[in-house]
């Protein structure tokens, strides 16, 4: 089976084996990704989530040629914009200069991480986050790659501006890591341009699993967010993972020992009642290629 992972946190400082500032063992950014290359994995997209973050990504990026990256910056750290010295403008900008580069090097494939984060408005207010969720269109609009978007408690709001901005972004865009209601996924559906990106924070509860079963199978994609949102062992979408896929994980669960595999495949298959997991992966395959990689075809 074939897979691209969309969404990958590869600059968290897990993989420099530090957490909450503390190192616990050395970096293990290369070990994790050749578990991922042996597992199937084609191509990863590293996601950005701030300008200093999308010119790291980019550098990463050019390390391996299945590696891929966003740029763009996520809402709750639209802040960075008004306080860069220069003003948002020029903050802007240099979002697009980074772009450009990484286009130019065919290693950019989507603008972002943006969109709206009403679960965490300590970090950034709702309105600062509207204003520059819209001015990210912009990006698209200059290069014409699709979009990364992240939504949280804020469809409404998130909606209206995707809708208003639909002409910038042509190529479409994903909604990932999406854990929203039925009523959700089908209004963002109602846009044919965007697809639903699902990951374990997708798969936790009864409802999650309702949610995913009735997607179409076109509009998905699958990421793993690492080092985020793994099946846990008390999520609910846990029963779909083969007893193959449990056995190659370990039993502790603790982050700084073990990187839990994540099956999201298995349970998204599980719940949309698919006895072909094989086919669900290869159509989800396609999907991503169409969106992020058009030039690839089929390869």
């Amino acid at each position: 089976m074939r897979f691209i992972d969309i969404g990958a946190n590869l600059l968290d400082e897990m993989y420099d084996g530090r957490y909450n500032d503390k190192d616990y063992h050395p970096p293990d950014l290369q070990p994790v990704l050749a578990r991922a290359w042996a597992a199937g994995l084609q191509r990863i997209i590293i996601t950005a989530g701030s300008l200093a973050e999308a010119r790291r990504a980019l550098a990463l990026a050019q390390t391996d040629d299945r590696l891929y990256c966003t740029v763009g910056c996520h809402p709750t750290r639209c802040g960075e914009f008004e306080a860069h010295p220069d003003g948002p403008e020029a903050c802007l900008q240099e979002l697009l200069a980074v772009l450009r580069e990484g286009q130019a090097l065919g290693k950019v494939v989507a603008v972002g991480e943006c969109g709206l984060d009403y679960d965490r408005l300590h970090f950034c207010d709702a309105e600062t986050q509207k204003k520059f969720f819209m001015a990210q269109f912009r990006l698209a609009a200059e290069s014409g790659l699709p979009m990364f978007l992240h939504l949280r408690a804020a469809a409404d709001d998130f909606l209206d501006i995707v809708r208003q901005h639909a002409a910038d972004f042509p190529r479409g865009g994903v909604v990932h890591s999406f854990d929203g209601t039925a009523d959700e996924a089908r209004r963002i559906l109602a846009m044919p341009q965007l697809a639903i990106g699902l990951n374990g924070c997708s798969l936790k509860t009864e409802d999650n699993l309702a949610v995913v079963a009735g997607l179409p199978l076109e509009r998905i994609m699958l990421e793993t967010d690492c080092p985020w949102c793994e099946v846990r062992p008390t999520h609910a979408g846990r029963r779909h993972v083969s007893a193959a896929a449990l056995a190659g994980t370990a039993s502790a669960k603790d982050r700084k020992k073990h990187s839990p595999e994540c099956q999201v495949l298995e349970v998204v298959a599980g719940s949309q009642e698919s006895e072909d997991v094989g086919a669900v992966a290869e159509a989800v395959y396609g999907n991503t290629l169409a969106m992020f990689f058009p030039a690839k075809g089929s390869a």
